[in-house]
């Protein structure tokens, strides 16, 4: 049985924003996946104790108000989440997350922030990880946004958000239901499920072995990008680090 064929430990976090280091969870979900189960589906709403920029509320739907009145305290909900994704790694169940070193090393922050040190380092060693956004551009690396005259099929075109990769693997993900956490990271699931089919080298038995070869891919990922940066006369600041940066 490869890894794929087994329970998953689905995660995905909404925020106040994109920085990692200086921004706040507002909702979060790990779901405890496993093929012929129902989903166990764990979640939080979280008040960040900060204001919640108009346009993150806008993408998730959960306004300062709301969390104010509804979330639970950063630092509860911090150590719940974390908790939660802890005792998946450990009964030996992967972390999946579609571009989850975001998600991951927004965890690791919160949790230096409100002085969970244990728990951030524990999150740091997160292994085995699989990443969708990194098997998505192993299993289709020049994939175009727009049709061009080699992809003329815009159902093959997208970018890598997590909408447009769903679309582009027929993984059910409305434009409604994206950017809910528990909606996110049960497409991420079925993300890598499909994905797992599409390489050879992707289906390997064993989740930590996955989990090295990422390392690998994403590092060479990241280096392209770079490239790529400094020939249109931009910095290359893009991270090589995974799963937590």
């Amino acid at each position: 049985m490869h890894w794929s064929e087994g329970p998953l430990a689905l995660f995905d976090l909404e925020t106040t924003g994109t920085d990692p280091q200086s921004d706040r969870i507002v909702t979060a979900a790990v779901v405890m996946d496993e093929p012929g189960c129902l989903p166990q589906i764990h979640d939080w709403l979280v008040d960040p104790g900060v204001e919640i920029p108009e346009g993150a509320s806008l993408i998730h739907g959960v306004t300062t108000e709301q969390a104010r009145a509804e979330g639970i305290s950063a630092a509860v909900g911090v150590a719940q989440i974390a908790d939660a994704l802890l005792a998946a790694v450990g009964s030996g169940v992967p972390v999946v997350g579609h571009n989850v070193v975001y998600d991951l090393t927004m965890l690791r922050a919160e949790c230096v922030r409100h002085g969970l040190v244990e728990r951030a380092g524990a999150v740091a060693a997160v292994r085995p990880v699989i990443d969708t956004i990194v098997l998505d551009r192993v299993v289709d690396p020049y994939r175009p946004k727009n049709p061009t005259a080699r992809r003329a099929d815009p159902a093959r075109c997208g970018s890598r958000t997590l909408v447009d990769t769903c679309r582009v693997w027929g993984v059910e993900l409305s434009a409604e239901d994206a950017h809910g956490a528990a909606a996110d990271a049960q497409a991420a699931g079925g993300l890598a499920r499909v994905l797992a089919g599409r390489r050879p080298e992707l289906l390997v038995a064993d989740p930590q072995e996955l989990h090295d070869r990422q390392v690998g891919w994403k590092r060479a990922q990241a280096e392209d990008f770079g490239r790529w940066l400094v020939s249109k006369g931009k910095v290359d600041d893009v991270s090589r680090e995974w799963p937590v940066a």
